[in-house]
């Protein structure tokens, strides 16, 4: 192996510094680095020198943009030398970090030195050198699982883990979010525009067409680096942002995960790994748009040639196979053609029909009954009221008196069986059965006693049900005396007053004349079998099924 280089070759002198090197002290700063390494090249006679720095990396980074420069120049031949601090500074993964200084750097003829570990391949590697990765490698897993306990404390007790701003907020003093009056204009904009069922590239051409800036170019504003496209809104970032439950008030943990400290790709957590914490900052949308946005995109996810996405996107079904109906229709169709069929029959999932119906007939079917239930809790809200609870008064006053009376049973055979436990165990004390005997008796006993626990929580969760249908109808009231009148169909609005709609077959198929059966599901039903049918009768009543 050469042990001088040639006088053209660099000498590079590799620097590096992370966040957890900052805390260890001011000796492993950059500049020490970079006085350090350049002294011993001086005092040694090394020529020819060239910096390489990686300032805030981690040497379990294998992608730090200088390292990567360095060993690209090693493979190319321009460099002869490459000094560094110590050899942690090279990587703290000590497989990585012993390939480079065993196999790489020999291979191209590269002299390496490590100044404060006394290591130099001209003079050959010792144990030790070895050893010294391990240890770094050590040292940065022990770091990792530091971090990771503090974070996952800190995420626990509802405080934001990210280190982001979310675009639409900034940080008051005391680091907490606040909206930007700048930008979250903007972000409360997108959701109104999603709201009326504007799709996801639409969006993005209306902001740009504004010449709003996007994310990337107003960070990049802000310190002074200038974007080309600034007015470029990438449909990632929208769908990302109408997505994020941030902008209702919320803080969102542990939504993604690495694997291992040396594997930097982040992967979507599991919702049920995720911690969700409410109301943590001010809101910039409310929790109702934020469910209208979520609702619609609980259907059709891309938005059509027109760039707009289905308002029924997630309320409408059909009503035989449970399949979603999707609406057909294109440039050159005439708008009256506009139609929605069945997804099982057109993708042939199912034998279903195709459960054809134009969208100019179900809009004016869901529209006009609408409207009237609407006016009708509106105008007459103690008459819609004892409407609505009335078809299950009697049965749920029924239900709670069966209620109680089980609950009472459950109670006293639960009493019961405590004390025969206890009469087994003295019996067991005092010798009178042997500890097998107990052993069978007491565990058929605790088995019963379970399964009694468990059908009184199934009676509690029948009361709660009871509770939540008269809240929903309630709720129902409250927003109709909002909407003085309702002109057009928006998402809002169905995910307001609707929950579901199911269109049936023609009795008649292929029909001119005879029409689809529908059946809408208003969101006052806590029970999706309570439904308003047509909604109104001959007579001109509103019918309860």
């Amino acid at each position: 192996m050469k042990t001088e280089s040639n006088a053209n070759q660099i000498t590079a002198l590799y620097c590096r510094l992370s966040q957890e090197d900052m805390r260890a002290g001011e000796s492993l700063s950059i500049e020490n680095q970079r006085l350090m390494l350049k002294d011993y090249a001086d005092k040694n006679g090394f020529r020819n020198c060239q910096y390489y720095i990686d300032d805030g990396y981690s040497g379990t980074d294998n992608t730090r943009p200088e390292y990567v420069h360095m060993l690209s120049d090693v493979q190319n031949g321009l460099v002869g030398t490459v000094i560094v601090k110590d050899q942690s500074r090279l990587g703290r993964d000590h497989l990585e970090t012993d390939r480079l200084m065993e196999l790489v750097f020999p291979a191209y003829d590269v002299r390496f030195i490590s100044v404060t570990d006394n290591v130099d391949s001209a003079n050959g590697f010792n144990e030790m050198s070895g050893i010294k990765n391990l240890f770094n490698d050590m040292y940065a897993r022990d770091c990792s699982k530091k971090i990771r306990a503090v974070q996952r404390a800190k995420g626990e007790r509802g405080e934001r883990v990210g280190t982001t701003t979310p675009y639409g907020y900034m940080k008051d003093e005391n680091k907490h979010l606040m909206p930007n009056p700048e930008t979250a204009p903007v972000v409360k904009r997108i959701f109104e525009m999603s709201a009326e069922g504007k799709g996801i590239r639409k969006i993005c051409d209306i902001l740009s067409a504004d010449k709003i800036l996007c994310p990337s170019a107003y960070t990049a504003q802000k310190v002074g680096k200038p974007k080309t496209k600034p007015y470029h809104w990438a449909q990632k970032t929208v769908r990302e942002m109408l997505a994020n439950r941030i902008y209702c008030g919320d803080t969102v943990n542990f939504s993604t995960y690495t694997k291992s400290y040396k594997l930097k790709k982040t992967l979507k957590n599991e919702p049920e790994n995720m911690l969700i914490f409410e109301n943590t900052h001010e809101a910039i949308i409310s929790r109702k748009l934020f469910a209208v946005v979520q609702k619609h995109y609980e259907g059709r996810k891309k938005s059509d040639k027109f760039g707009e996405t289905d308002k029924y996107a997630g309320f409408l079904y059909c009503a035989e196979c449970g399949s979603r109906l999707y609406i057909c229709r294109s440039k050159k169709m005439n708008h009256s053609k506009f139609h929605y069929m069945c997804a099982g029959y057109q993708s042939r999932i199912t034998d279903c029909t195709a459960h054809y119906i134009r969208e100019e007939v179900l809009d004016s079917i869901v529209l006009r009954y609408l409207r009237q239930v609407v006016n009708y809790a509106r105008d007459k809200s103690d008459e819609f009221y004892a409407m609505a609870m009335a078809n299950g008064e009697a049965e749920a006053k029924k239900q709670f008196k069966d209620n109680e009376k089980l609950r009472s049973e459950y109670e006293t055979k639960i009493s019961q069986l405590d004390n025969a436990i206890q009469l087994i165990f003295m019996d067991r004390s005092n010798g009178k059965i042997t500890d097998e005997r107990y052993d069978i008796l007491s565990a058929n006993f605790e088995k019963e006693q379970s399964e009694l626990k468990a059908k009184l929580n199934a009676l509690d969760s029948q009361l709660d049900k009871m509770k939540v249908r008269e809240k929903r109808v309630r709720e129902f009231i409250n927003n109709a005396k909002q909407y003085t009148e309702i002109r057009k169909l928006t998402p809002e609005i169905l995910k307001t007053f609707i929950s579901r709609i199911e269109v049936y077959e023609k009795a008649v198929k292929h029909s001119r004349t005879c029409g689809n059966h529908i059946v809408i599901c208003f969101t006052f039903s806590a029970d999706k079998a309570i439904v308003i049918d047509r909604v109104i009768n001959e007579n001109g009543e509103i019918q309860l099924f």
